[in-house]
């Protein structure tokens, strides 16, 4: 696959990302259209193929902790926040136990 291929499904996943951790979140969605758009813009004469391939990494991993590590919350009151996660995000939780384990 081409370097110019890799950038733009970089560029896509970030936005896809974006609209899914955002959603109903217009000053967000904003703020990081903007910010990813500004990021790629500013790199898009780049040359060296060794520098590409760092940055498509690191667009990588910001669009997995994005996807992986934020979740959205909105004040529904005074000092109430309302946690809104999306479907997936917390499928690993694991119950609360207040008794210790008994060591066998």
């Amino acid at each position: 696959m081409g370097t110019r291929v890799k950038v733009l499904n970089a560029f896509k996943a970030l936005h896809k990302t974006r609209s899914a951790v955002f959603k109903d979140d217009v000053r967000a969605l904003a703020a990081a259209r903007l910010k990813i758009n500004e990021e790629f813009r500013k790199n898009k004469n780049e040359a060296s193929e060794e520098n590409i391939m760092k940055m498509i990494k690191m667009g990588t991993n910001v669009e997995a902790v994005l996807r992986e590590g934020v979740i959205q919350m909105e004040h529904v009151g005074d000092k109430k926040l309302l946690l809104r996660p999306r479907e997936g995000l917390l499928l690993e939780n694991v119950p609360y136990c207040d008794q210790p384990r008994r060591k066998s």
